[in-house]
């Protein structure tokens, strides 16, 4: 019986180490673990502001792009009288935007913090229940120094996995809420080929489409190695301030026996770990800015 259970540990630290959970098994966990959070509710709340201050400042931006026409119109006719209400107009829709930003920053920190808070002590009370801590040091590598990885783990969802969430909702919202206005002034273009004449309604909708599918495809593609690059690297930065922690506690002992050289050699090991894991992220960084940058020269082509 022991050597049954022994052999179902190591292949669940198998999987473990692994991480061979799926993208919607980590969604159910995720989600489990978030209605079962006792901020879920502030969460939400902190959302739906969220919500209303993204779509606030979308519609601020349109009229901020509307405003443009009047105010030229009245610089071309030298209406003086024209030319300060929209200066006024701009400072009306300018002083709201910045407004909106400075709440929108506030209202992403504080999501940020309950998304943290839920988090850490979620996972503390999980890795602290009775004999869990001692069951999880034969998982492999996914559980190399728990105590360093629940903190850093922790900080870096909560803050990616935050501004990744605002930052998409707010391009969508943009994205629809353009639409409208790129599909106007793309109106009656056609062209011809072989004297046949072809009309295209909304080209520039589906060029801004094409383009932006087209550098995200790019970009996976390219990036796709910096998720697990990251990964490893907050595992070997944890396991060199758990290096560094263990030899700061025991610098009498280490001095009493004269291993000064032996700590350096193993300290030296997780130094060259880090910082190998960096090598790869700055030659992915760099593979991924040859996409990023060349997807958008467009803004270096003259116009006229």
């Amino acid at each position: 019986m022991a050597t049954s259970v022994s052999d179902d540990q190591r292949k669940g630290a198998a999987n473990l180490s692994g991480f061979d959970l799926d993208f919607p098994a980590q969604l159910r966990v995720m989600g489990r673990a978030f209605w079962t959070s006792p901020v879920r509710n502030r969460l939400i709340l902190l959302s739906m502001a969220l919500l209303t201050v993204i779509l606030l400042t979308a519609y601020g931006q349109i009229r901020l792009n509307e405003w443009n026409a009047p105010f030229y119109n009245a610089l071309e006719r030298r209406d003086l009288d024209a030319f300060l209400h929209q200066l006024e107009v701009f400072a009306v829709i300018a002083g709201l935007l910045l407004l909106l930003n400075v709440i929108q920053t506030w209202l992403n920190q504080m999501t940020a913090l309950n998304m943290r808070e839920g988090l850490a002590k979620d996972m503390v009370d999980q890795w602290l229940k009775p004999g869990r801590a001692a069951r999880l040091a034969s998982f492999g590598t996914i559980a190399i120094n728990p105590d360093q990885r629940l903190h850093d783990d922790v900080r870096n969802l909560a803050e990616s996995s935050t501004a990744l969430s605002i930052g998409l909702v707010n391009a969508t919202i943009l994205l629809v809420s353009f639409i409208g206005v790129l599909w106007s002034l793309s109106a009656g273009f056609a062209i011809t080929i072989s004297g046949d004449t072809y009309a295209i309604p909304g080209y520039m909708v589906w060029a801004a489409i094409l383009y932006a599918g087209s550098a995200s495809l790019l970009s996976n593609l390219v990036g796709y190695r910096l998720v697990g690059l990251n990964a490893e690297r907050y595992s070997k930065e944890a396991e060199l301030r758990f290096s560094l922690m263990r030899a700061s506690e025991n610098l009498a002992a280490i001095a009493l026996a004269r291993g000064e050289k032996n700590e350096r050699r193993r300290i030296g090991v997780d130094i060259d770990a880090v910082l190998g894991v960096i090598r790869g992220l700055a030659m992915a960084l760099t593979h991924l800015t040859w996409v990023s940058a060349g997807m958008a020269g467009w803004r270096w082509w003259p116009r006229s």
